[in-house]
């Protein structure tokens, strides 16, 4: 498994090597462990560019995801997962986050609908975020509660305890 990751912008700095290891980490717990995936971090215009000419939608949003494997043809490929760098400072500066952390959501919800996951519909949206808090909680330290706002209905426990496809920008 191997996930490749290219800062393709200058105005928010990013750690390549730990945003790899978070897409590696997704795949691996959704069972993907032999599969390969890009992360490319962007600037908000291109995003936009992006959502306009492969989804019809005229503005930014925070992740995009380009599956690549065909059920066809053997390959390793799972896709590539664009992210806006602008867009996920701004989310993690609203819901006062490490940026980093933030980071490391948006790169597990890629990999999630790379892999099938869907979020259009509120049910399946609730279910991949489900599973997002499972994919970022284990073998970490506990994750700030304020990271979910806008994307669970319910708060997680307190416990400790998948054509491109993009999320709207919560809260926005």
């Amino acid at each position: 498994m191997a996930a490749a990751v290219a800062n393709c912008q200058r105005r928010v700095a990013v750690s390549p090597a730990r945003l790899a290891r978070t897409a590696e980490w997704a795949l691996a717990a959704l069972g993907r462990a032999a599969g390969d995936v890009d992360v490319v971090i962007v600037d908000d215009a291109a995003i936009r560019r992006l959502n306009r000419r492969h989804r019809g939608v005229g503005r930014r949003t925070d992740v995009l995801a380009f599956p690549l494997a065909t059920p066809d043809l053997p390959s390793p490929l799972v896709g590539q997962i664009v992210i806006s760098g602008e867009t996920a400072r701004r989310q993690a500066n609203r819901l006062k986050v490490p940026l980093a952390i933030e980071l490391d959501l948006l790169v597990t919800h890629g990999v999630l609908h790379l892999v099938g996951y869907d979020d259009r519909d509120p049910v399946e949206a609730g279910l991949m975020h489900e599973r997002e808090r499972e994919i970022l909680s284990a073998g970490r330290r506990r994750l700030p509660p304020r990271l979910w706002q806008g994307l669970l209905k319910t708060p997680p426990p307190v416990s400790g305890s998948g054509h491109p496809r993009s999320t709207p920008t919560r809260n926005e």
